[in-house]
């Protein structure tokens, strides 16, 4: 089992004609993704890399059936599309599009929460690596020969520390049973909080491991949750510990600008929720594997 994504999944391309959506959908189809088409508005009726164009969402989903849609447009579009996807039915959205306006991202989960929860579409992103279920289906735009099938579920803010942290648990074989890039934006899809309930309701997830960073509230509130909800072991890394408090570092989302937004005071209300810390990014493997051991 995994979460979002499956062998199964039927998988649409928003914004599929372009540069950059065709190279990472051949990068998709190669891994072994069920693509059955994608949406470039105007080009509707086509064929691209051998599957189907639609003009919009809706006809899409129609037509092959999708249930996951991976978003390639420009940051002044890409609500728009978001938005179009919710409404069309689809289940899974991954929005890799980096600079889509705070603004913007206020007014799309606004407009999503005109659907009951059971209808709701759960939108990973923006500015994230997407989604994989290593073996089965990869929505995203990581290298996927880093990641092994196993039993370790991941979320993370940083696409590149995603990345670390695969390779390095692969070294020791250690695989991972999804690993959920939910960006770096101030305003996300997504949280933490979202993605460990998920986590806590498959049966194949044993251990989950949450890579946060400074800025924003989503690591106290995940150590809340987690606390109170979830039965698995939860492992963290929390980048940003030698930041001067009040600078960006890196992520629009990497700013401190309230108390439990310090990598410091993370990892305290990390650690009071009984959460195991890994104390930097190199030992990210060996510390899953530490609890791994013990279950």
């Amino acid at each position: 089992m995994a979460i979002l994504i499956d062998e199964k999944s039927k998988i649409i391309i928003q914004g599929f004609t372009g540069k950059i959506g065709t190279f990472h959908a051949k990068e998709m189809m190669e891994y072994g993704t069920n693509v059955v088409g994608g949406v470039t508005p105007g080009k509707g009726g086509q064929t691209h890399l051998d599957k189907p164009v639609f003009n919009t969402v809706k006809e899409a989903v129609s037509e092959t059936g999708a249930e996951a849609s991976i978003l390639f447009v420009p940051p002044a579009f890409a609500a728009d599309s978001a938005m179009e996807a919710a409404d069309a039915g689809i289940k899974t959205l991954v929005a890799i599009t980096d600079g889509i306006p705070a603004h913007d991202m206020i007014k799309v989960k606004r407009y999503m929460r005109r659907y009951k929860n059971e209808d709701r579409m759960t939108m990973v992103g923006p500015n994230c690596a997407g989604v994989i279920s290593p073996g089965k289906c990869m929505l995203g735009i990581m290298p996927g020969h880093i990641y092994k099938e196993g039993n370790v579920g991941v979320i993370g803010r940083s696409g590149t520390l995603g990345y670390e942290a695969a390779q390095q648990m692969k070294n020791l074989n250690i695989g991972i049973s999804t690993s959920v890039g939910i960006g770096g934006d101030p305003i996300n899809g997504s949280s933490f909080r979202d993605h460990l309930e998920k986590f806590e309701e498959d049966n194949n997830t044993k251990v989950i491991l949450m890579i946060g960073e400074i800025g924003g509230p989503q690591e106290a509130e995940a150590a809340s949750y987690a606390k109170a909800n979830v039965s698995k072991p939860v492992i963290a890394y929390i980048a940003g510990l030698t930041a001067p408090k009040g600078k960006r570092m890196g992520h629009a989302g990497a700013i401190v600008s309230a108390f439990g937004e310090s990598a410091a005071e993370k990892v305290e209300i990390l650690k009071e929720a009984g959460i195991t810390i890994a104390k930097n990014p190199s030992v990210i493997g060996d510390t899953v594997a530490s609890i791994l051991k013990n279950l």
